[in-house]
């Protein structure tokens, strides 16, 4: 039986966010930048169950670009002349005459990630890593829960951290397709670099990469490079890759005004103005790696070797792990002809769904209201729509894309929006501030180590 105790020594936040990637850092430069100059400030602390701020890091290619302008960085959107933006953090590395010259909107992936860690260590104050959160439990008053105690495990033991509001930001998880388990050889391309360095000194003679999409792209093009003496099969039910739209009109749909004007829209409509922009974002691949990988598959024919081969109107309909390897077999879906493969690792490049923000909650879940296709009520300041016995506040940093559309899990907007969530729980907190403290200690479970 598990012992309950009063407890009164338990710190407590305005806020306390669940995951420390890009969004709820860009949540935690904003709250830093508010609380300089404000008279009343607002409490935080983040818990992030990784040791160290990380980001898609097995993606980090040498040369691969970012998709967005470096203007679409963690503060510019909200505030111009913040000092955490990615030109200040030029101006603090020596490169911003070069960057400058270099005529470029979209700097190298690892350059932006770096930019990314050199912002998470002005604000690591209020992070604690290696801090994976287990569990939420209600804190109420006259029945209404007021605030959360978030449970996180720490080497080895719970620490319980009180919230007057919850900011869930857990991001995406790789989605691998039905009946498939990542291993030593079946790759998702989120670990593409790690498990990739694992081959160094190895001559492994062939990889196939699954996917349409940039990442699929990517993994092909760094296959092919890193590895001179295999053959790398592409695999994808297009006729080819297709270029993504980011023409300056249609690249309005990630407009911090486009939220409102998708946030007001009839259901029906959202589901056209998805459809009429995925070429934006899903699927689609940057037209100079396009050119890139034509140009080396051209090349190759020229010369007699063709170690890149793109199996277009395809699929793999078949997977089994052997010795050393995996054995594939590639459907055309045209003509229905099946080739057997044999390679060294498959790499799926199929994307990610947003993480689920109820099972943390627990019971609180239940609490969350949902509508006619079951998900979740959200309102326009990202704050989940709940049942009148939970006041305390549930923000959502992405799984919003069906309420707010695309850019909900994009970097386009995540300026913005940290400082639209931050607005709400300052107003929030205000409130709060106005009635009387909750003077009942709660009660809570004690350490699950």
């Amino acid at each position: 039986m598990t012992e309950v105790f009063d407890r009164d020594d338990v710190p407590v936040y305005d806020m306390v966010g669940v995951g420390f990637g890009p969004s709820n850092l860009a949540l935690a430069i904003a709250l830093t930048e508010r609380n300089a100059s404000a008279e009343n400030t607002v409490t935080a602390h983040f818990l992030e169950r990784q040791a160290a701020f990380g980001w898609h890091r097995g993606m980090l290619i040498d040369d691969a670009t970012m998709q967005v302008s470096f203007l679409k960085d963690l503060v510019t959107l909200r505030d111009p002349a913040s000092r955490f933006s990615f030109l200040c953090y030029l101006q603090a590395h020596g490169r911003l005459v070069d960057f400058v010259n270099h005529k470029s909107l979209f700097p190298l992936r690892v350059e932006f990630h770096d930019y990314l860690e050199w912002a998470a260590a002005q604000v690591d104050d209020l992070v604690a890593y290696e801090h994976e959160v287990v569990g939420v439990e209600p804190v109420r008053r006259d029945g209404v829960v007021e605030m959360f105690d978030v449970h996180a495990r720490a080497a080895g033991a719970t620490e319980v951290y009180r919230a007057r509001n919850l900011v869930i930001g857990t991001g995406l998880r790789p989605m691998l397709p039905e009946g498939v388990r990542s291993s030593d050889v079946v790759w998702h391309n989120s670990d593409l670099l790690t498990n990739a360095e694992k081959l160094t000194g190895t001559e492994p003679s062939r990889f196939i990469v699954v996917g349409a999409g940039q990442s699929a792209a990517e993994a092909v093009a760094y296959l092919h490079r890193t590895f001179p003496t295999a053959d790398v099969c592409g695999v994808f039910a297009r006729y080819g890759y297709s270029p993504a739209d980011d023409s300056p009109f249609a690249n309005r749909i990630f407009d911090p005004g486009a939220v409102d004007d998708f946030y007001s829209s009839p259901e029906e409509f959202k589901q056209r103005l998805v459809g009429y922009h995925a070429n934006t974002n899903y699927s689609v691949v940057d037209a100079d790696l396009i050119e890139e990988l034509y140009r080396r598959v051209y090349q190759e024919k020229v010369l007699g070797i063709e170690r890149l081969r793109l199996y277009n109107t395809s699929r793999l309909a078949d997977l089994a792990e052997v010795d050393g390897g995996v054995r594939g077999v590639i459907e055309s879906l045209v003509t229905g002809e099946r080739l057997d493969v044999t390679a060294d690792a498959v790499v799926y490049a199929t994307g990610y769904s947003p993480a689920d923000p109820l099972p943390v909650l627990g019971d609180l879940g239940e609490l969350c209201l949902r509508d006619d296709a079951d998900r979740l009520r959200v309102d326009r300041d990202y704050r989940v729509r709940t049942a009148p016995e939970l006041g305390a506040g549930v923000y959502l940093q992405g799984g919003t894309e069906h309420t707010h559309g695309i850019t909900s899990s994009l970097l386009s907007n995540v300026a913005v929006r940290a400082a639209e969530i931050l607005d709400s729980i300052t107003d929030s907190v205000a409130d709060s501030a106005a009635e009387r403290p909750v003077t009942i200690p709660a009660m809570v479970s004690a350490a699950r180590g």
